[in-house]
C-alpha cells in the first residue's frame, strides 16, 4: 500500500511538471503591431507604457500590463497638441512625419510622468496626473523641442532631461518642471555612436532614442544606431554620474532589434523592451531576457533574439491594442472606444455616434482634393501577421461629389467606397500603391443604399499586400481593382491604419452612416 501511495504522488509529481512544461509561452514579437519609441515602467505588479502615434490624435497612447506581454490601451496624454493648420489638414498643410515623438514615461512620489516632443511646434512638453487611468492630466510645455530625451528623476531631487542625436547633451529642469534651468546644458557624449561605427567607416545613422536609468548607482543609458553597411543597433553607455564620463559598448546586433531600455519584474528578472522595423505594419515590440555581468546588462540569449520567453503566452491583440465597434453607446460610454484615433485634428462638430444611435455619421465641412487631406478620417491599427477589417455603410445621404469608405492610409494607400457623380453613386476602388499616385482601377455601379466593404492585409514575412473587397448583402464578397502593395515610407512614418473616411470634392453637407466596423486576425 506504501509503495503504490509513493508510486502515485511521483506520477503526480511528474504530470504537474510535464503540464507546467507544456503551459504556451509568450513569443516574440509581444506585439505585432505599430507601437514604436516604447517607453516602460512598472509601479508595484503593474507595468505602462507610453508610444507614439505621431500625427494622430488623440496622442501619446498609454497601455498597461500585468505580464509584460499582454497589453491594453488605457489612455492618451493629451487630446489635441495644438490648433494650427499642420495639425488641423487645413490650408493644404499637414504634420505626416512628425507630430508628437519618442516619449519618455516616469513614476515619480505617487505622480506619473509622460514627456515628448514635437517638430511641428517646436516644444517640449511633459504631462502628469496621480490617476494613470483615469487622469485628469496637467500639462506644461516649453521651447526648445528636445529630441529623443529621457526624462530623469535622480535621487538627489533634481529633474534632467537627456537627449540628442550623435551628441548627447544633458539639461536640468526648473523645480516646477516648467523649462530648461538656465546655463545648466552640457555635452555629456560627444559621439555616442562611436562604439558601433567600423573602422575608418562614415555614414550611417547617429545613436538617438535616448532612455536613461540608474540601477545600484550607476547610470545606463540606451540608444538605437545604423551604422553603415550593418543593421540597427542596441548601445548602452555607463557612468557613475549623471554629468558622465561615459564608456560605451554595443548591446546588441540582431535582426535589427533596438530602441529601447530596461524594465524589472517583482521576482527581480529583467528584460528589455526593443522593436523592430518590420515593413508595412510598422514598428513591432520584442521583449529582450538581460542578465547583468560585471555591472552591465547583457541582452539576449548568446547575443541573439530570442523566439521564445519565459512569460505567459499572449491572448491576442483582439480587444487590447486593435477593436471592432458597432458603434452602440450605452449612457455612461465614451463616444470612441480608445482603439480609435483621428488622423490629424478632428472637427467635433461634423461627426457623431449619437445622430442616429447604434451608427457611426461622417458629414462633410469642407471641400477636400484627396484622402490625405481629408478631415475627419478615423482610424486604428492593423496587425499581423495578418487582418481583415470590414464595414457596412449607409450612403443615402451623400452630394454630388462625395466619396466614402474603408481606406489603408499611408502615403501609398488603397480604399475601396462610394463615390457620387450627380444623382449616380458608384463603387469604385482606387490603388496610390508603388508610386503614391492614386489611380482609380474599376467602378460598379450602385443601385441601393446601404453597401459593404472589406480589406485583408497580409503582412506574413513582410509580403505586405493587401486585398479589397464589397459585398451588397454582407454575405457574397467580391474582388475589386488590384491588390495594393503597402509600403511603410518615411513622409509617414507609421505603420497602416484601417480608416473610416467621408470627404466632398465639391459641395460640403452630405454625411455617410457606418453601421460598424469589423476586425479580426484571420482572413
Amino acid at each position: 500500500m506504501k509503495q503504490s501511495i509513493i508510486r502515485f504522488t511521483a506520477l503526480l509529481t511528474l504530470l504537474a511538471a510535464f503540464k507546467l512544461q507544456a503551459q504556451p509561452k509568450a513569443t516574440n514579437p509581444v506585439i505585432f503591431a505599430d507601437v514604436p519609441d516604447m517607453s516602460m515602467i512598472r509601479v508595484g505588479n503593474n507595468y505602462y507604457m507610453s508610444s507614439t502615434t505621431m500625427h494622430m490624435n488623440p496622442g501619446v497612447p498609454i497601455m498597461k500590463s500585468t505580464d509584460l506581454v499582454n497589453w491594453k490601451l488605457i489612455g492618451y496624454a493629451y487630446d489635441t497638441l495644438a490648433d494650427m493648420d499642420e495639425l488641423n489638414l487645413a490650408n493644404n498643410k499637414s504634420t505626416y512625419g512628425r507630430g508628437s515623438w519618442a516619449s519618455s514615461i516616469r513614476f515619480h512620489k505617487g505622480t506619473y510622468y509622460i514627456s515628448t516632443f514635437a517638430q511641428t511646434t517646436g516644444k517640449t512638453y511633459i504631462f502628469s496626473t496621480k490617476n494613470i487611468e483615469k487622469g485628469p492630466w496637467k500639462r506644461i510645455s516649453f521651447s526648445p523641442s528636445m529630441h529623443d530625451h529621457s526624462l530623469f528623476f535622480d535621487d538627489d531631487g533634481r529633474v534632467y532631461m537627456l537627449g540628442g542625436a550623435g551628441k548627447l547633451s544633458l539639461v536640468e529642469l526648473k523645480d516646477d518642471l516648467t523649462g530648461v534651468k538656465p546655463g545648466t546644458e552640457k555635452v555629456v557624449i560627444e559621439n555616442a555612436t562611436a562604439p558601433s561605427m567600423p573602422e575608418g567607416r562614415r555614414g550611417g545613422l547617429p545613436a538617438e532614442g535616448s532612455q536613461l536609468f540608474k540601477v545600484n548607482g550607476k547610470y545606463y543609458l540606451f540608444n538605437i544606431s545604423w551604422p553603415p553597411g550593418g543593421m540597427r543597433t542596441v548601445l548602452i553607455h555607463r557612468a557613475d554620474n549623471i554629468h558622465g564620463p561615459y564608456e560605451g559598448r554595443v548591446a546588441l546586433q540582431d535582426l535589427g532589434v533596438a530602441q529601447g531600455g530596461l524594465i524589472d519584474m517583482p521576482d527581480g528578472t529583467w528584460y528589455s523592451y526593443l522593436f523592430r522595423d518590420y515593413g508595412a505594419v510598422g514598428r513591432i515590440p520584442y521583449l529582450v531576457p538581460v542578465k547583468w555581468v560585471d555591472g552591465w546588462p547583457v541582452l539576449g540569449v548568446n547575443g541573439k533574439v530570442p523566439e521564445q520567453l519565459e512569460l505567459p503566452a499572449m491572448k491576442g491583440l483582439i480587444p487590447g491594442i486593435v477593436h471592432s465597434d458597432a458603434f452602440t453607446r450605452k449612457k455612461g460610454d465614451a463616444a470612441l472606444p480608445l482603439v480609435w484615433q483621428w488622423n490629424h485634428n478632428p472637427d467635433n462638430s461634423l461627426w457623431s455616434v449619437k445622430a442616429r444611435p447604434g451608427y457611426l455619421r461622417l458629414t462633410t465641412g469642407r471641400v477636400d482634393t484627396s484622402f490625405l487631406q481629408a478631415r475627419n478620417s478615423l482610424t486604428q491599427r492593423t496587425i499581423g501577421p495578418v487582418c481583415s477589417g470590414s464595414t457596412a455603410i449607409d450612403v443615402s445621404k451623400m452630394k454630388d461629389g462625395d466619396f466614402a469608405g474603408l481606406g489603408l492610409l499611408q502615403k501609398n494607400f488603397g480604399q475601396v467606397g462610394v463615390k457620387m457623380e450627380g444623382n449616380q453613386k458608384y463603387i469604385v476602388m482606387v490603388n496610390a500603391g508603388g508610386t503614391g499616385i492614386p489611380v482609380e482601377q474599376e467602378r460598379i455601379p450602385l443601385e441601393q443604399h446601404t453597401v459593404y466593404f472589406k480589406a485583408d492585409c497580409d503582412f506574413t514575412d513582410r509580403k505586405d499586400v493587401a486585398s479589397f473587397y464589397y459585398s451588397l448583402d454582407g454575405k457574397k464578397w467580391t474582388a475589386i481593382g488590384q491588390p495594393l502593395k503597402m509600403a511603410y515610407t518615411i513622409p509617414q512614418f507609421i505603420g497602416y491604419r484601417f480608416t473610416l473616411f467621408n470627404y466632398a470634392t465639391k459641395t460640403p453637407g452630405g454625411s455617410v452612416d457606418f453601421d460598424y466596423f469589423n476586425i479580426t486576425d484571420k482572413l
